[in-house]
């Protein structure tokens, strides 16, 4: 019997992941062992309960204050302890976190196959975003098994040398997620505020924006409700201290922007399908809202998710507020382009990314 360990430690990761660990739980033949980090806690334990997966591990590292110095060495040393401890087969780790990168590297050091699942996502700007472009980087160098989600990441990995065999194009796991958490039926409080408005809705949290960047993102989304008096802002801000600092120095004082708790991903996916738009850094966001038909302007200077600009989904704006004022002004007054926007084919999927790399870990191959 094939032993696959699964790990990962914040929401975006739980979310891609969970899918994965039920599709593995599903099948024959195989024990599947979920390790988390507690990279989030709060945020984490959200997901896993939305999903009924429970772990069978938890390295329970999270404190405040943290740096990425604290996560990786703590991250590296459970995870010594729990391989030892657990002899699997393949250790798949998702996407470009500091538990990824630990926890792969540590898989690497004690000689266990690494599965990289969200393989081959590229700026080639280790600062941008960081510390994740370097982190998927070096998990990279050193994976198995890459599971590609599109035909644009393969082909990344195999400019860097690769072997074609053990790239995988799947899908993103993404994708599948929405198939358990967007409900015809669902209701809350925040849409009966959001009624008779256009609702946008907001994330913004990453590390290289923290400072005058997230100010000047603030700036440009307030100068812009205050002009449409029929738009609404949710923001489920981040727990980061920092984030919510510049939140409440720019955004507070509107009635119609609201600061919102960080929402579990059942309430997050559903708000995100009954919005009007979305303004995010989120990598994951963007490969949901082509799925819901939600067009997405992203607050980054470079995004290593192509695909959805080339399918027209996704529009980089950067984090400058004239910027941010003009692109989406422009596309709450463009209809062609909100339309053009909105109706762009999904380039992320069908939802079967999971079954696929099942397949692949189980038969070598997909039988999809």
């Amino acid at each position: 019997m094939k032993k696959i360990m699964l790990v990962f430690g914040t929401r975006p990761e739980a979310i891609k992941m969970c899918p994965l660990v039920n599709e593995l739980k599903s099948r024959r033949n195989v024990e599947t062992v979920v390790c988390v980090t507690g990279q989030h806690r709060e945020m984490l334990k959200q997901v896993l309960d939305v999903f009924r997966v429970k772990p069978d591990y938890d390295l329970d590292i999270m404190n405040a204050g943290q740096t990425l110095f604290d996560v990786t060495e703590k991250v590296m040393r459970g995870m010594s302890e729990v391989i030892s401890k657990v002899e699997p087969d393949v250790i798949l780790v998702h996407g470009d976190t500091t538990t990824t990168f630990a926890a792969a590297l540590a898989a690497y050091y004690m000689g266990v196959p690494v599965g990289h699942v969200e393989a081959g996502l590229r700026t080639y700007d280790v600062h941008s975003p960081y510390p994740e472009e370097f982190n998927r980087q070096a998990v990279g160098s050193i994976a198995d098994y890459n599971f590609a989600p599109t035909a644009v990441a393969r082909d990344n990995l195999l400019r860097e040398g690769k072997k074609p065999e053990s790239i995988f194009v799947t899908g993103n796991t993404a994708i599948d997620a929405l198939g358990t958490t967007v409900t015809a039926d669902f209701e809350h409080p925040d849409l009966e505020w959001a009624q008779g408005s256009r609702l946008v809705i907001l994330t913004a949290h990453r590390r290289e924006s923290w400072g005058e960047p997230l100010h000047a993102i603030f700036r440009g989304i307030r100068r812009v409700v205050e002009e449409f008096p029929d738009v609404k802002v949710l923001y489920p801000i981040h727990l980061n201290p920092l984030v919510r600092r510049a939140a409440d120095a720019t955004l507070t004082g509107m009635d119609r922007i609201k600061l919102t708790e960080p929402m579990d991903v059942m309430a997050f996916h559903n708000f995100l399908a009954r919005s009007y738009m979305i303004l995010t850094d989120s990598g994951g966001i963007q490969e949901e809202a082509p799925s819901l038909g939600k067009p997405v302007l992203v607050l980054r200077e470079v995004t290593e998710r192509p695909e959805g600009v080339a399918a027209g989904t996704l529009k980089v704006i950067g984090t400058k507020e004239e910027n941010i004022y003009r692109e989406f002004k422009a596309l709450l007054t463009d209809e062609k382009l909100y339309d053009s926007m909105s109706r762009a084919k999904n380039p992320y999927g069908d939802g079967l990314a999971s079954k696929r790399i099942a397949d692949i870990l189980i038969y070598g191959k997909t039988k999809i």
